[in-house]
């Protein structure tokens, strides 16, 4: 997966680790990187859930870690294509991961709501955003 650049190379997209404040590491964040000029910018479907995150941690946050695919269903979606294949994946393989992964946040919702629980329901609700979001870049 791939998008033009600003200077007119092709940006491949990776999976990356970002440093917030020098002590915070995200791992696993999607980014488009280009090769050419060295520019590198967040895939804009996972960019809100990465500002939301950054701006949980606050000014001075601690020294931690982060697995951005823990809390952003795209970039799930694209450390687990890339560990079955051992490169990032092609648009048809994300798409028909993508598909599934609906199928089954929506099967899990049907659950929450027979339990009636509100939170999980939230979270999946969330979740199907996150992938409701346009369909990656190609």
């Amino acid at each position: 997966m791939q998008k033009t650049c600003s200077c007119g190379n092709s940006m491949k997209m990776k999976l990356r680790t970002v440093i917030y404040s020098g002590k915070v590491e995200i791992d696993n964040v999607p980014i488009f990187s280009c090769s050419a000029c060295t520019r590198s910018e967040v895939i804009p479907e996972v960019k809100p859930d990465l500002t939301g995150l950054i701006s949980q941690l606050g000014a001075e946050p601690a020294k931690q870690t982060f697995l951005f695919n823990e809390c952003n269903e795209w970039a799930n979606l694209l450390v687990e294509a890339s560990e079955s294949r051992r490169k990032l994946p092609d648009e048809s393989v994300v798409r028909h991961l993508a598909q599934a992964r609906v199928d089954e946040l929506l099967d899990l919702y049907l659950l929450a709501q027979s339990l009636n629980d509100q939170a999980w329901m939230e979270d999946l609700n969330k979740r199907l955003g996150q992938l409701s979001r346009k369909v990656l870049h190609t």
